[in-house]
């Protein structure tokens, strides 16, 4: 029997620009195959300068895209929210907390948080630090979706008391990541946006490879680099790269650089976007080391992990390039076995009937608005 369409309503960072962020390229393709499986979407962002200064995408074919100037003007889709068979907050909401808190008070269907920065997230809250995200709010979401899997869900369910914690990594269009062919331009690249926890393993990786191989040449791309920086002169620096301008700048590099921040590092199983961007794009990827990385793509034979820089230096002047390819082509064909899109966004959908289903069953606590189990959903 087929299953009828899903009225979601994501309320998120930004779907709108990708400028400095990774929260728009992960919904864009998330969404993009949600409403392939025919549900439809309603994606509200906060209109704020810095975005609307950037967007790369204004008019998507795949949902409703509005935005809100603030809390009060949210108002003016509440209907929509009480309406809509699940509503998910994402992170990083600018006041995000007060945001979940209506989400909480207007929605009678499904009431989830997607957590893009979930070892963030976490070490915010034990810090206190509630900048988009409470406890009790942990506890009255129906769902928690988290963009890092293994031993942090059962952390999230049974020290934060999630009803249902899931994993939900994020994933790449196959159809917008295919590289055009395209001469190399790069021996390595990188792609990210500046964090200073990033910034020593980028120095250790790529740019101290750079100062001892002066013959070979680099990109590091991405903004929010401070000016202090010591760019090697075989270091090409550029401002940003559109989602659109992605497939053809990994095209240009014979290989590129995952670098993970340090909170994700110490939870593991976070593997990044951009893993599977390049991944799709046929690039193969040199990474830094983190707990759950062979879980996403076997080390060795689909991605290649690296320490120092004598480990960068001996893959881009001695690995044959039979070996090269063959490593892109096993990264990517575990990308279209398991970390497309489309996979991604039957496992949202899966786990939002899940906790439909759910609720059905259990009543929601009409002081707190979560559900009355305290139990995962699975139990």
């Amino acid at each position: 029997m087929t299953r009828p369409p899903l009225r979601l309503v994501v309320l998120g960072l930004s779907l709108s620009s990708s400028w400095g962020n990774g929260h728009a390229t992960t919904y864009r393709a998330l969404l993009g195959a949600f409403a392939e499986r025919g549900h439809a979407i309603l994606f509200l962002e906060r209109d704020v300068p810095w975005y609307a200064g950037h967007r790369d995408l204004t008019d998507p074919d795949f949902c409703e895209l509005s935005f809100y100037d603030d809390l009060a003007d949210l108002e003016r889709f509440r209907d929509r929210i009480a309406a809509a068979d699940a509503v998910v907050v994402g992170s990083y909401v600018p006041e995000g907390v007060a945001v979940g808190r209506r989400v909480q008070s207007w929605g009678r269907g499904v009431r989830a948080f997607y957590d893009i920065d979930t070892p963030v997230t976490l070490a915010k809250l034990e810090a206190g630090d509630h900048e988009y995200l409470t406890p009790d709010l942990i506890r009255a979401y129906d769902l928690y979706l988290s963009f890092t899997g293994g031993p942090t869900l059962r952390w999230i369910e049974e020290h934060h008391g999630s009803p249902a914690a899931r994993q939900l990594y994020c994933s790449v269009d196959m159809d917008a990541y295919r590289a055009p062919a395209r001469a190399v331009r790069w021996d390595l690249s990188y792609l990210g946006t500046h964090s200073p926890d990033r910034q020593p393993t980028l120095t250790r990786l790529l740019l101290e490879p750079a100062r001892q191989a002066p013959h070979l040449r680099f990109a590091v791309a991405g903004p929010q680099y401070p000016a202090g920086i010591d760019w090697p002169r075989n270091v090409e620096r550029i401002e940003h790269v559109a989602p659109a301008d992605h497939p053809a700048f990994y095209a240009a590099s014979r290989y590129t650089l995952n670098v993970t921040r340090a909170d994700m590092i110490r939870a593991g199983y976070s593997p990044s976007v951009r893993l599977f961007e390049a991944a799709a794009c046929g690039t193969p990827i040199l990474t830094d080391r983190w707990e759950g990385l062979e879980t996403v793509f076997v080390p060795g034979r689909e991605i290649l992990p690296v320490d120092a820089a004598g480990d960068v230096l001996a893959l881009l002047e001695g690995q044959p390039e039979a070996e090269r390819l063959r490593v892109a082509a096993g990264a990517r064909a575990r990308v279209l076995a398991a970390h497309s899109a489309a996979h991604r966004a039957a496992e949202l959908e899966a786990h939002l009937r899940e906790a439909i289903t759910h609720n059905r069953h259990v009543p929601r606590d009409p002081v707190r608005g979560g559900t009355t189990a305290g139990a995962a959903m699975s139990d």
